[in-house]
């Protein structure tokens, strides 16, 4: 049985045309981090212009998905770029979670690691903007504050996934962000007063059932992974709350499309962290840089290129995502994240050699199923 369930989760891998690639994302060297540097600034020059992205801003981090684009004449052209963009964002995703990982178990600092990853995003919009290659926004004092709260959340999203990713196995960690439409529904009723149709509900019950069947039988159940898996659950259901309530028909600063919104966020997210980090962890993680390095495990330049990597591969799933959903319908978007979430669980299983029981990767595949219904029901009833 557990034989035949990995065949099918890796056969949904090949169809994301991921799985061979993710020892690319597996450095136990200074040189094989290095390669893999190159390899990520080659994949940085794809095209990911802002201008192919046109979602409100309303939609841009909302987790019920953007609207659909039309896809220009319908030109092979176009439909390469389409597929070049959910390459990359299946990339950047697995880079991200596997060098987070190691990352994490390099050096136990999630809040410093966290803070890095955030700030190495700047690093990468920054220039563009300096240079003029993508326009900057331009906010009011009121319109920081009314973005304050979304950036808070979107805070939460981070720190609490990257705690997760620490604490248990990533395959765990993404089984229990699953359960985020559960969340959402819950917290969409009690703050906004928006009751869904009954399918929609009913879509809940495998979700919730499959977490709980996984979170029992997970070999690496551990009660912290849990817990902030489901802070940054509550954190993005709050975040769509948040963006629907203060920012929906609000006309906030100029030349904030999406992939400007989340730079913003990603700066004021940066500050948010960087207090935090100081207060709970201090300066810690340099003793721990130095201790890494002298045990002979990394040089610090391998060290550093990994946690740079961790960062920049964050941004750029995120900053990829937009680009690929935007030209995508709800359906597209949908399938796509659910096989996304797949092959991040098989890459990471594969990268790290982390076993999964029979019960794991049924529940898994339960709540998994259960999220692509949820989204396909969202999408039926909004059209309705």
């Amino acid at each position: 049985m557990m034989g035949s369930m990995k065949k099918a989760l890796l056969l949904l891998a090949t169809a994301g045309v991921i799985s061979n690639s993710a020892s690319a994302f597996v450095p136990t060297s200074s040189a094989n981090v290095a390669k893999s540097f190159d390899m990520a600034n080659a994949a940085k020059q794809m095209p990911i212009a802002s201008a192919d992205l046109r979602p409100s801003t309303t939609l841009a981090l909302s987790t019920d998905g953007g609207a659909a684009e039309k896809t220009g004449d319908g030109s092979k052209f176009e439909s390469f770029k389409v597929l070049t963009y959910f390459a990359l964002w299946y990339l950047f995703n697995i880079g991200y979670n596997i060098y987070n990982k190691q990352a994490l178990n390099a050096l136990d600092f999630p809040w410093t690691i966290a803070t890095i990853q955030m700030a190495v995003g700047i690093a990468i919009f920054g220039p563009l903007w300096l240079l003029g290659l993508r326009k900057t926004p331009k906010l009011s004092f009121n319109d920081i504050k009314t973005l304050f709260p979304i950036a808070l959340c979107h805070t939460g999203v981070h720190i609490g996934a990257v705690i997760a990713l620490g604490a248990g196995a990533v395959s765990f960690a993404h089984i229990v962000k699953a359960s985020e439409p559960a969340v959402t529904c819950a917290l969409n009723a009690v703050l906004l007063g928006q009751i869904l149709p009954l399918n929609v509900y009913l879509t809940l019950i495998p979700i919730i059932g499959g977490v709980g069947i996984a979170s029992m039988k997970e070999l690496s159940f551990t009660l912290l992974a849990l817990g902030a898996a489901m802070l940054s659950n509550v954190s993005s259901a709050l975040r769509s709350v948040f963006s629907k309530k203060t920012m929906q028909g609000n006309d906030i600063g100029e030349n904030l499309d999406a992939q400007n919104l989340y730079a913003v966020f990603t700066i004021m997210s940066t500050l948010i962290l960087i207090p935090m980090m100081l207060a709970i962890e201090g300066t810690g993680m340099f003793t721990a840089f130095k201790a890494a390095v002298d045990a002979g495990t990394f040089t610090n330049k391998s060290l550093a290129t990994l946690l740079g990597l961790s960062g920049a591969t964050y941004y750029l799933y995120n900053e990829v995502a937009f680009l690929a959903l935007g030209k995508v319908n709800p359906v597209t978007h949908a399938v796509g994240n659910t096989i996304k979430r797949v092959v991040i669980i098989v890459a990471s299983v594969i990268a790290f050699k982390a076993p999964m029981s029979t019960g794991s990767i049924i529940g898994s595949s339960i709540a998994i199923a259960g999220t692509l219904l949820y989204s396909l029901a969202m999408n039926a009833s909004k059209k309705k």
